[in-house]
């Protein structure tokens, strides 16, 4: 269409679910369950077809794939980090302490803030492969460092 301009209304999307491949999708699973309390909704097939579908509440938030081999790549397209929201900067550190509970490193030393004088901010990790994961609120980490200061940042920079 050279030249011309047309106009299509989108619908107003939300993000459904995420899926993820893995290397051990038993250990993965094992993991997003203690770690940050998925239930497990369903799960089948075999070998490379093999699944787990986790959520909460019956509302499907992970697809894990038996699709993969080694370890997350940050260097190639694709994901960068998948991001969870939580109400409050409690439920923040209720999750923080249920990682240093299963001996999860933390990115940071706990709460960083998105920016500085930002009021959004989170903890960020890893799960078993290497795939780079957050959970933030989106208020209550205006006393927390900044990891870059006036820089927007997701915890892996």
């Amino acid at each position: 269409m050279t030249g011309s301009t047309t106009t299509v209304a989108a619908p107003v999307l939300t993000t459904g679910h995420v899926g993820m491949n893995v290397s051990d999708i038993d250990r993965s699973a094992e993991f997003y369950r203690r770690a940050l309390g998925f239930e497990q909704i369903t799960s089948g097939g075999e070998g490379r077809t093999r699944f787990v579908f986790l959520g909460l509440d019956g509302r499907l938030m992970l697809a894990l794939w038996a699709q993969s081999d080694g370890e997350f790549s940050t260097s190639t397209p694709g994901l960068h980090h998948l991001s969870f929201q939580v109400d409050d900067m409690e439920q923040v550190r209720s999750v923080e302490a249920k990682l240093r509970e299963l001996g999860v490193d933390l990115v940071h030393d706990g709460v960083v803030a998105h920016g500085e004088g930002v009021s959004s901010g989170g903890i960020f990790f890893t799960d078993p492969d290497g795939i780079r994961l957050e959970v933030y609120a989106p208020a209550g980490a205006e006393t927390a460092p900044a990891p870059h200061g006036a820089a927007p940042t997701c915890g892996f920079f």
